[in-house]
């Protein structure tokens, strides 16, 4: 009966497929014909944090065939680096895409905690495994702020476990001789947005966050530059500050309004303006994310100083929107949203993250609003956003979930250094600097260890995947792709009508 089932399940995909809308050439496959359980993705989307995890792990450490690992770093700087997370499959500490990665999971859980359930606990615990170690990176040393830990240079030519790593744990730092703005505001907005998750279940906690981040933000403030100018080699090509530095102090000064709703934040806020027009939102580049979260004083409490970001939100989501006149959004054939074709699945969990976000704040006071002609209500971004969560979990031409270990058919060759070797357990033999390469990179067996929850790259524009461990670019996980999808999953995962 489970093989009949099945087979009627692709024999009605199929139809769907057949005789599907078109329009701005996407096909909109209807999701309910596919079961989804997003409560199970949602666990499994913030379990794959501790996958990610550096330094001494704890007794509740559910992903076993993880163990200790830089449990020195910052020693090089006479400071404990030790903790927080490695960024993706390699093994090193980037603080700016992993501040990006804190304040959109306190994000997520600010506003859809309560639809979490028993996850919300988890999803607390993830934030709080990062901002433990930005505190130390914070107040380890006056007048430093220290943003990243290990060589990127020398470690990407290893293929080891976090558990063996032998090479240098450099250490990397900005100050008022060698600015990064840029990292100091991502920062400060990370222990901002997570100050107020703590607020009533740890309010002493909250009070270190908050207080940390008001100082932090003023160094932004004060010495201005980007980080990439200051550490070159160090951060670029890997996590350069492309866009530049003003659209995190927009970013950080919003979550610190947020946050303690000080007249301060909300004056360089405006000193800041709201024209710069954007189509993406990612780690690097904040703009659209400061303009949804500003325009929810908006819509929510009809404050009508932030009536130029709610129009900035609106153009982001007419650029995004497919039968927008405004649409600068491609879509593949099976209708995921394509931006760029490294980890584009990044720029979709992003984006998907404020398609949600909005859809809500305009729901709460019945607000619609026009691209040209097109009507735009909170169900059409709801909809949207939707689409694109399913695509991940599976509706899609490959019937594909690119979140590992969710469905029966999901990426078994992740780019991932820990997951693609051998654990501790079974070999606890160091493989050294390059002795994961062979027979355990450039193999086609499937990797050893589950990244439970982890979510690639994806796929390329053709809707196509190979599975392919070398293809970093579609097979590598990141938590800063997760961090944004936990959100959404949270709001269909406690949404009835979903």
């Amino acid at each position: 009966m489970a093989i009949l089932r099945v087979n009627l399940l692709g024999l009605v995909f199929l139809w769907i497929s057949v005789f599907n809308l078109v329009g701005n050439g996407i096909r909109s496959v209807e999701a309910n014909y596919i079961p989804m359980n997003y409560r199970d993705a949602l666990a499994k989307s913030i379990l794959f944090f501790e996958g990610q995890r550096s330094g001494r792990l704890p007794n509740t450490q559910q992903i076993r065939w993880r163990s200790n690992s830089g449990l020195y770093d910052g020693r090089l700087a006479h400071v404990d680096l030790s903790g927080g997370y490695y960024d993706a499959g390699d093994n090193i500490k980037f603080n700016f895409p992993m501040a990006f990665t804190t304040t959109m999971l306190s994000w997520g859980t600010l506003e859809y905690g309560k639809r979490m359930g028993p996850q919300l606990q988890s999803a607390r615990a993830a934030i709080r495994w990062a901002t433990d170690y930005l505190l130390k990176c914070a107040r380890a040393t006056p007048g430093k702020l220290y943003v990243g830990v290990g060589d990127p240079n020398v470690d990407h030519k290893c293929w080891e476990r976090p558990e063996d790593m032998d090479t240098g744990r450099s250490v990397y730092s900005v100050s008022a001789s060698n600015p990064g703005s840029d990292i100091a505001a991502e920062t400060a907005a990370a222990l901002a947005a997570a100050s107020m998750v703590f607020q009533k279940v740890d309010p002493a906690y909250s009070r270190l966050l908050l207080a940390t981040a008001k100082k932090v933000m003023q160094f932004a403030i004060q010495y201005r530059g980007a980080y990439s100018d200051s550490l070159g080699s160090a951060v670029c090509p890997f996590y350069c500050s492309y866009s530049g530095y003003k659209d995190e102090l927009l970013w950080g000064a919003a979550w610190l309004f947020r946050a303690t709703n000080q007249v301060y934040y909300l004056n360089f806020l405006k000193s800041l303006g709201a024209g710069d027009s954007t189509d993406i939102f990612s780690w690097d580049n904040k703009y659209a994310g400061a303009y949804v979260l500003l325009s929810r004083r908006s819509l929510v409490n009809k404050d009508n100083n932030f009536e130029q970001y709610k129009q900035e939100a609106q153009q982001f989501m007419c650029r995004i929107l497919p039968n927008s006149p405004y649409s600068s959004t491609q879509y593949t054939q099976g209708g995921l949203m394509y931006k760029l074709p490294s980890s584009n699945l990044q720029y979709v969990t992003a984006i998907t993250f404020l398609l949600s976000t909005y859809s809500k704040y305009m729901s709460a006071t019945r607000q619609t609003f026009n691209c040209g002609n097109l009507l735009v209500t909170p169900i059409t971004l709801r909809n949207l956003a939707k689409r694109q969560v399913d695509y991940i979990l599976g509706v899609n031409p490959l019937k594909m979930s690119y979140m590992v270990g969710y469905g029966q058919y999901y990426p078994k060759r992740v780019h991932h250094r820990g997951s693609s070797l051998p654990s501790l357990a079974r070999h606890p033999q160091s493989f050294g600097c390059e002795g994961g390469f062979q027979p355990f990179f450039y193999s086609a067996s499937p990797n050893p260890n589950i990244l439970t929850g982890a979510i690639v790259g994806g796929p390329n524009q053709n809707d196509g995947y190979s599975d392919d461990r070398t293809d970093y670019s579609h097979s590598e996980p990141a938590t800063y792709i997760n961090a944004a999808i936990v959100g959404p999953l949270a709001y269909f995962a406690g949404s009835s009508r979903s």
